[in-house]
């Protein structure tokens, strides 16, 4: 049925008109926010799936040491395209899709600003995905340079490196549009008596990350672009031998680089920032501080991208420099982690499974930001660099962070998406499963990273074997964790199966989306809907 809220918070059905269309059209030609955020959110898990896979070929070759599997050629594909793939084709589109579904119905708007754009720029990550997935097919293989592209390799790869080079133009082009589309939406479309210091924690987070994405991409596209002319058209921006310098690229690179990290964290700190209030029944813990807090990140975020190059030969007074910045944006962080205990402190906490993800998240990241903040030293991150304790540092951040928030995102507003609520037991069989493979995967690269060994590399000698044995394992069995959620979790809510779901099927939650039924419907706030004092409740 299709239905929306009167000015009264009354559910008319409309099935008059404005229906949702029907059959492959309705997806193909997609304009509603529900509908293109669940695309996103497909898109995002099929290659978080693909990804995984070239991450447990990479695990299964480094079992043991010598060769098992794949030659060292193969290898460094692998890890670059793993890389690629989650940054690029899983996280980030996973929390476009969470904006699209989620900002027109916490801001009480009727959809996004430009609907038939945030059309096109989904449907333009699909043939970048596709160059970047079968890249492996094209002569010479996939692209081996690293997820960072470093210069000179690049100028040394195959064609593939020019149809990854073009997957990421799109994939650019995309979270562009889709940043603009965002900032408009939240900047003009917010419901009457919703003040941007009363928007909800995710709208604002995400605002940051929009803006953000809009002054990073095109940096990352001028890098590429000048590494494709390097490759075809004799420039040499990057080549020695003709004036250039591959360290330069690293620069730019990194300027995007740095922006980039905390675009994929902030919307996870938005989702984190609803779910916990909601299963603490108390409000969130210094609101101001939190949008204070995030907008500093960004700013701050700039100024630190050398902390990437310490062992490139910078002077004593730069490596100074980025790690007193460094240093810096970690307060602004600690500022979060802090509200949210805050929030828990005294709470009247349960702990379903959207809340046993928030607080593995916070447990988890802040274990990341703290090996984060050692690598800010340069002394130590000159011993560390290019080791397998950075790798370790980076996924602490990345996958028990992102990823993490995004299961903890799914699992309290899947309710509001399908109308049904999931099975609470098999979401924290998920959790547990999930958390205690993730830390046997990676925590032991830790110490594999304090004891010398380079990553990157397909073979090791004997003495790293014991740790490099429980990785593999605990990374099979961190991916099984997630086909258990496609299967046993996502595919029953999406078809119906469970038990139907209330409007607010979390009792303290608070915010707009809870207003209005579920699943939510097709066309929701056609009229804005009138907001009481804290914008937070529809007055009926």
């Amino acid at each position: 049925m299709s239905a929306v809220l009167d000015p009264h918070g009354h559910v008319h059905g409309h099935d008059d008109h404005h229906g949702a269309p029907q059959g492959w059209q309705r997806w193909v030609f997609a304009t509603n926010h529900k509908d293109i955020g669940t695309l996103y959110l497909l898109f995002a898990f099929s290659m978080l799936i693909i990804g995984g896979v070239l991450a447990l070929l990479i695990r299964a070759e480094l079992f043991q040491p010598g060769l098992q599997l794949v030659n060292p050629e193969l290898f460094n594909q692998l890890t670059t395209m793993h890389g690629l793939i989650m940054v690029f084709g899983a996280i980030m589109p996973a929390f476009v899709g969470f904006a699209n579904w989620m900002i027109p119905l916490q801001i009480g708007a009727p959809d996004m600003a430009f609907a038939r754009m945030n059309n096109f720029s989904f449907w333009l990550m699909i043939p970048a995905a596709v160059m970047l997935s079968t890249s492996f097919f094209q002569p010479g293989g996939a692209p081996a340079a690293g997820w960072t592209l470093y210069a000179p390799l690049t100028l040394q790869m195959g064609p593939s490196m020019d149809s990854g080079i073009f997957a990421l133009h799109l994939l650019g082009a995309s979270s562009i549009m889709g940043s603009i589309n965002i900032i408009v939406t939240i900047l003009n479309m917010r419901a009457p008596g919703m003040t941007l210091m009363k928007m909800p924690m995710f709208v604002w987070t995400w605002l940051i990350t929009a803006y953000l994405l809009i002054a990073v991409m095109p940096v990352l596209a001028g890098a590429i672009t000048m590494t494709l002319t390097d490759r075809h058209f004799g420039t040499t921006f990057f080549n020695p031998a003709g004036g250039g310098d591959p360290i330069m690229y690293q620069h730019i690179f990194w300027f995007f680089g740095h922006p980039e990290v905390y675009i994929m964290i902030l919307p996870a700190f938005g989702i984190i920032s609803h779910i916990v209030p909601a299963f603490a029944r108390k409000r969130l813990f210094g609101y101001a501080s939190m949008v204070y807090a995030t907008s500093s990140i960004a700013i701050l975020s700039f100024i630190v991208w050398a902390h990437h190059m310490y062992a490139t030969g910078m002077p004593v007074t730069g490596q100074l420099f980025f790690m007193y910045a460094t240093m810096l944006i970690s307060v602004p962080t600690g500022v979060k982690v802090f509200n949210w205990i805050a929030t828990m402190w005294k709470g009247s906490m349960t702990f379903e499974s959207p809340m046993l993800f928030a607080v593995g998240f916070i447990f988890v990241f802040t274990m990341g930001g703290f090996t984060g903040l050692i690598l800010s030293m340069a002394p130590i991150d000159t011993q560390v660099q290019d080791t397998y304790y950075v790798v370790a540092h980076f996924h602490y951040v990345l996958v028990a962070g992102s990823l993490f928030a995004m299961f903890a995102g799914f699992y309290f507003w899947c309710p509001k998406w399908t109308g049904v609520m999931y099975n609470e037991t098999r979401g924290k069989i998920h959790f547990w499963w999930t958390l205690i493979a993730f830390n046997v995967t990676f925590f032991p690269m830790h110490f594999l990273g304090l004891a010398g060994m380079p990553r990157r590399y397909a073979d090791y000698p004997m003495q790293f074997t014991d740790f490099n044995m429980i990785a593999s394992v605990g990374a099979f069995l961190f991916g099984f964790a997630q086909v258990y959620f496609f299967f046993f979790i996502v595919l029953p809510a999406m078809l119906g199966h469970g038990e139907k779901a209330v409007a607010k099927p979390w009792e303290a939650a608070e915010g707009l989306e809870w207003e209005i039924p579920s699943p939510a419907p097709f066309h929701t706030f056609e009229t804005p809907p009138k907001l009481d004092a804290t914008a937070t409740r529809v007055i009926g």
